[in-house]
């Protein structure tokens, strides 16, 4: 079975290119939300993420950074915190054909919320 002719042949290479950043991006958001992290693990944990979410098809790269700072703040008593969208500053580049999106997830404190969305576009 030819996936690409079967499945996508009716969008665009853009829009593939955002659909795999935006499918991996909601991946990262439910599969890792929860995740106990502490200072100590914040890197390997954010070093996992970018791994895993590479080995989606499109995922040319991954940046993961987790907001030190908000762990501290709300540690436990127990020395770990569960991993929340508001710690996250996520970028998923990928690509199809020439065609690069930027998908993003950061906390946006007007919105009090970690938005996810397209940053950039490059084709």
């Amino acid at each position: 079975m030819n996936v690409e002719k079967e499945f996508f042949s009716n969008i665009s290479s853009r829009e593939r290119a955002i659909f795999e950043g935006a499918i991996s991006m909601g991946a990262l958001f439910h599969q890792f939300i929860g995740t106990p992290v502490n200072e100590k693990s914040a890197n390997s944990l954010e070093t996992a993420i970018e791994k895993s979410l590479s080995l989606q098809p499109a995922i040319e790269k991954t940046e993961v950074k987790i907001d030190l700072a908000k762990i501290k703040e709300i540690m436990s008593e127990f020395d770990y915190v569960s991993l929340s969208g508001d710690m996250l500053d996520v970028k998923i580049h990928s690509k199809i054909d020439s065609v690069l999106a930027v998908v993003r997830m950061k906390f946006i404190p007007e919105l009090n919320y970690p938005l996810m969305f397209i940053e950039e576009i490059i084709e």
